[in-house]
């Protein structure tokens, strides 16, 4: 008996997992809700490079005067001063090194939201991946101190990974062994 080519394997492995998917659907509205947010996720990151971009040769100091103000915060207070005097440093090298930051986060939220909406077999992987590296960095914020933001972002995220590694475990007790001859 000869052994098939790992490409046709693979090809066989990715055509049975589509098929597994599409039988449940759902986890298809899971997968496509995740993929969502992914998206909109990279769609708000994206959108504020963008913004960021507006403040090149621009006068930030005071421009972030004007926020403090607009915002009715005594500029004079500690936090509002932090923030005014850390405008004033910002160079535009910088602010292209936020946008271009951006730009990249935006496009790896976009290629998983891509994948988990196309049921591709890697993005939940992906997102798994992608999205567990955030925890321990949140984790470590909540035991800084407790906030609503804070739990909140931990708590969505760990639905999130939870979601993804659960559909993962699913999908891998109906399939056969990736490389089986």
């Amino acid at each position: 008996m000869q052994r098939r080519c790992h490409a046709v394997v693979y090809a066989e492995h990715v055509k049975k997992y589509m098929h597994n998917n599409a039988e449940n659907p759902a986890k298809l509205g899971g997968l496509r809700v995740v993929a969502f947010f992914e998206g909109a996720k990279g769609m708000i990151v994206l959108l504020t490079g963008l913004g960021i971009l507006a403040f090149i040769h621009e006068d930030v100091h005071h421009v972030a005067e004007q926020l403090v103000r607009h915002l009715h915060i005594n500029p004079a207070r500690h936090y509002p001063q932090i923030f005014i005097d850390a405008a004033t440093h910002v160079t535009d090298l910088q602010l292209w090194g936020l946008a271009l930051s951006a730009l990249c986060y935006a496009i790896v939220r976009f290629v998983e939201a891509f994948g988990l909406w196309k049921r591709m077999p890697w993005a939940e992987w992906f997102g798994l991946l992608t999205g567990g590296m955030y925890i321990p960095v949140e984790l470590f914020e909540v035991m800084r101190g407790i906030t609503w933001p804070k739990m909140t972002v931990l708590v969505v995220n760990l639905g999130v990974v939870g979601y993804l590694a659960y559909a993962l475990l699913r999908s891998r007790r109906k399939e056969p062994p990736l490389l089986s001859t």
